[in-house]
């Protein structure tokens, strides 16, 4: 059975399932649009450096197709991050929200179902903004998801209000009864002057093949402040594609880190779409891999309005037969006047056969801007490497120093204190220190 037709199949037995569904339209569209186009490959010019449809061709159990497993809370323990027991926390198994399993702790944060957001008074956020990085991104696999839309949810936060407790949304894999194919869907929306801070972590569990494909949409409002960090520390055995879009409907900051540590194959699509003139962007990636593992950051940094502000840095350690993938994309739309936008990636190759493929791109249809770009790939610095070694310290040691200076500065990015303790400890660990 090809791919098509083993999608279709389970679609259309869905969509029967749900006949009143005011999402039914917008999945109906979604499939229309990944029948058209299929999985992309490497002659999709924003997949070339990424074989993503070799990972379709495995059998796969659909989720729609299993019966409720039993999953137990214990089982959440090794994967919970530090200050749990202080944070709000949403956790999606096998890309279904759980809300057993899950902890709200904040009376300004609402979590509901996409479907029940659908009929309510958030209709009008769900009709704007779910399924608009499907605007960014027209390939099958960001059109999968949405046709597919099930136990997904509606986050909400109020209007003048600070979550006063992180949330950490958990993405967790079961996949010791075979391979699984899980596909989160989140729309977060952020009401005017409301403020979050939102930690987002991947985990398998099992030896059998993970695919997670993920879409993270994010309604940003007037002076409204956004603070996301993602962390990826997965199993050889998972594969990721995680599209995050964040679009800025009003006068409003947004923040976002990817830390990128371990993981198969990993996608992370990022938009930060500008809709709003004096909006501020800052985007921070870290990329440390080893072995035959892959991860590939594609980022777009839409301009639609002028007067905004956008900064991003990513950074990549690459080490063994691992491959890296940087594209990054600014545009300034003609009415997008004082436009400033910085876009910087930087990697280290440890090994010969380490690659990375890097390419920033600017599209500026304003003439009055100050945009740059650039790259660089290299390897470490002999001249501190050797002054550190004379000081009486290993060559391991001195390298891994020298590399976690390197990423400092994207490790510093990260909002919550326990959380960067924690991901420093991992960088930490993954380079070797003493």
């Amino acid at each position: 059975m090809d791919t098509i037709t083993y999608f279709k199949d389970r679609f259309e037995k869905l969509q029967e399932q749900q006949l009143d569904s005011r999402l039914k339209s917008l999945r109906d569209d979604a499939f229309s649009a990944f029948e058209q186009t299929g999985i992309p490959t490497v002659k999709h010019e924003e997949w070339k450096y990424t074989r993503i449809n070799d990972f379709f061709n495995k059998d796969y159990h659909f989720t729609t197709d299993l019966k409720e497993q039993q999953f137990r809370a214990q089982e959440l323990q090794p994967f919970l991050l530090p200050g749990h027991e202080n944070a709000n926390s949403i956790v999606f198994i096998n890309g279904h929200y759980h809300a057993e399993h899950s902890v709200l702790r904040s009376e300004e944060l609402e979590v509901i179902s996409l479907e029940a957001a659908a009929h309510n008074q958030y209709a009008p956020v769900v009709e704007k903004h779910l399924g608009h990085s499907a605007d960014y991104h027209n390939d099958g696999v960001n059109a999968l998801n949405t046709a597919f839309i099930q136990e997904g949810v509606f986050i909400h936060i109020q209007k003048g209000k600070t979550v006063n407790h992180p949330v950490y949304i958990y993405n967790v894999t079961d996949a010791r009864a075979g391979n699984i194919f899980a596909q989160p869907r989140a729309l977060v929306h952020l009401a005017e002057n409301a403020q979050v801070e939102i930690l987002e972590t991947f985990a398998t569990i099992g030896l059998d093949e993970s695919f997670t494909n993920q879409v993270f949409e994010i309604a940003v409002e007037e002076n409204a402040v956004l603070n996301l960090c993602k962390i990826q520390n997965d199993a050889p055995n998972s594969t990721i594609v995680s599209t995050t879009h964040v679009h800025q409907v009003g006068k409003s900051v947004a923040n976002v880190v990817t830390i990128s540590l371990s993981g198969g194959l990993v996608r992370n699509n990022l938009n930060m779409v500008m809709s709003a003139p004096y909006c501020e962007a800052n985007l921070s990636g870290l990329y440390l891999q080893n072995g035959y593992t892959h991860v590939d950051n594609h980022t777009v940094v839409d301009n639609r309005q002028p007067n905004c502000l956008s900064n991003e840095l990513y950074k990549g350690i690459m080490n063994g037969h691992s491959t890296g993938v940087f594209n990054g994309k600014i545009f300034v739309r003609q009415i997008a006047q004082k436009t400033n936008a910085y876009q910087t990636n930087k990697n280290i190759l440890l090994s010969g056969d380490a690659t990375v493929n890097t390419k920033p791109q600017l599209e500026i249809f304003a003439d009055d801007v100050k945009c740059s770009h650039g790259c660089t790939v290299g390897r470490l610095d002999d001249e501190a490497l050797f002054y550190l070694k004379t000081r009486g310290i290993s060559d391991a040691t001195a390298r891994a120093l020298l590399l976690h200076g390197f990423a400092l500065d994207v490790l510093e990015k990260i909002g919550s204190e326990d959380v960067r303790a924690y991901v420093n400890a991992l960088v930490t660990s993954n380079l070797q220190l003493d």
